[in-house]
């Protein structure tokens, strides 16, 4: 359910923009609102529910998340819709962390632990390729509040079988909150994207627009400063101490910022510049999500046969030639011309995350492990806010420039493929020099190290 939001939205852009009368700059609010709230409040989400109780903490994510999709099924404007998509990433950050932690401590053998892993992972996946075609239909048949309406049966049955079903559970030894990282981390990535989104449409030097650019360098400056002094960081400034860390996190910023920032215009693009339908725009974007729920479970296992620095330099290779394969894409290219591109950039991408993660958690002591997978997550979902609002500013700026719609989304696509490829080169390079000692973790879990040895 949680990503089944991130996906099923991009589907009904154009109907958001058509019913609601609104241009780039809302529907870029309606995606961004979402993911960084999520994005802000997963690492918090996770100590809320060691600390107070997984299963209190679920059901509460879940019943938020239900509220807040009825809120934007009946929004009557962008600005109500904003705020409801808020409060869906209030209780996504709530619930996404909590159902994880929950399964692990009903499974305490190592082997069940992993299967109940590994399927939380595949539904998952399913919800994020499931989101396209769905929002397609949905949008086409009933309209884009019945995008909304869907998850509202799923969490009122989530929230009676969760009460009978599950048990609560918590961690005695659960890191202190840190309030202040959690509102200075929000309020700088917000403020960032507030004047990123905002920028085409009220000018680059209005006072409004530079006064946030400025307003964002202070938060994220003083986020810093407090992480550094806090006795339990949400973001623990000695991480970044690790090359390998903060390489790998870095590399994930950029497949945030270029995945979720191009995929927010698949849709418009098929609708927009070639006059599909709602519906059949959702299936013709769906090789990219199909190809990274097919490919993915793979990349673990390529990692541990060729290092995790091959393959997620190939992988974000491919992305980025697959980005900017798309960029060369008009009105009359055939579809037979685009559902390849699309699939490599699924498969380029798909290839790319689980190994970062891994390095991430190479990293960094047995002990820390949970956080940095946290970590690794919220990077990449601050790179989605980022992606989102950064190509709305190329696009905008094409158009403000007299050039169409279509030149704008060439010119996205060329910058997020330009921005992997250098991706790309960058982390391999700097991946060849870091040379870590796998941790016990990590040796315990080949497709997490640097390079299997024979």
């Amino acid at each position: 359910m949680v990503l089944l939001d991130n996906t099923i939205v991009g589907a009904a852009l154009p109907d958001m923009q058509h019913r609601l009368d609104t241009g780039l700059t809302g529907l870029q609010w309606i995606v961004d609102a979402y993911v960084l709230l999520v994005a802000m409040l997963l690492l918090s989400g996770g100590v809320f529910a060691d600390r107070f109780g997984r299963k209190r903490v679920y059901l509460s994510g879940v019943a938020v998340f239900t509220a807040a999709s009825v809120l934007c099924s009946v929004a009557p404007s962008v600005g109500w819709l904003v705020a409801g998509r808020v409060l869906q990433g209030v209780g996504a950050a709530a619930l996404s962390p909590a159902s994880l932690a929950l399964l692990v401590a009903a499974h305490p053998a190592p082997q069940e632990r992993v299967r109940a892993i590994g399927l939380w992972a595949g539904l998952s996946g399913i919800g994020l390729a499931a989101g396209p075609v769905a929002g397609g239909v949905l949008a086409q048949a009933f309209g884009w509040p019945a995008i909304f309406l869907v998850n509202v049966p799923i969490g009122v049955v989530l929230l009676v079988a969760g009460r009978r079903v599950l048990q609560e559970s918590r961690n005695p030894d659960a890191r202190a909150l840190d309030i202040p990282g959690t509102i200075l981390s929000a309020l700088g990535v917000g403020t960032l994207a507030y004047a990123l989104i905002e920028g085409g449409s009220r000018g680059w030097t209005s006072p409004v627009i530079l006064g946030g650019f400025a307003a964002a360098a202070v938060l994220l400056a003083a986020f810093v400063t407090v992480e550094g002094r806090h006795p339990a960081p949400m973001l623990p400034p000695g991480l970044f101490g690790q090359r390998l860390f903060t390489v790998s996190n870095s590399a994930m910023i950029v497949v945030g910022f270029a995945l979720m920032g191009s995929s927010f215009f698949f849709s418009q693009f098929f609708v927009d510049v070639q006059g599909s339908s709602i519906l059949r725009a959702g299936l013709q974007s769906l090789p990219a999500t199909l190809a990274m729920v097919v490919v993915s479970p793979f990349a673990g296992r390529l990692a541990a046969s060729y290092g995790y620095r091959s393959v997620v330099t190939g992988g974000l290779t491919l992305a980025g030639l697959g980005l900017l394969t798309l960029g060369a894409l008009h009105t009359d290219t055939g579809y037979v011309n685009v559902w390849w591109r699309l699939a490599t950039v699924g498969v380029g991408f798909a290839l790319a995350m689980s190994p970062l993660t891994g390095a991430a958690i190479q990293a960094v002591a047995p002990q820390e492990g949970g956080l940095a997978s946290g970590i690794s997550s919220t990077t990449r979902q601050i790179g989605a806010v980022l992606g989102v609002a950064v190509l709305g500013a190329v696009v905008r700026a094409r158009q403000s420039g007299g050039a169409s719609f279509e030149a704008g989304l060439d010119s996205a696509f060329a910058v997020a493929g330009a921005v992997t490829l250098a991706t790309a080169v960058c982390t391999g390079l700097w991946l060849t020099r870091s040379r870590p000692t796998p941790s016990p973790a990590a040796q315990q879990q080949p497709g997490l190290s640097a390079r299997r040895t024979p």
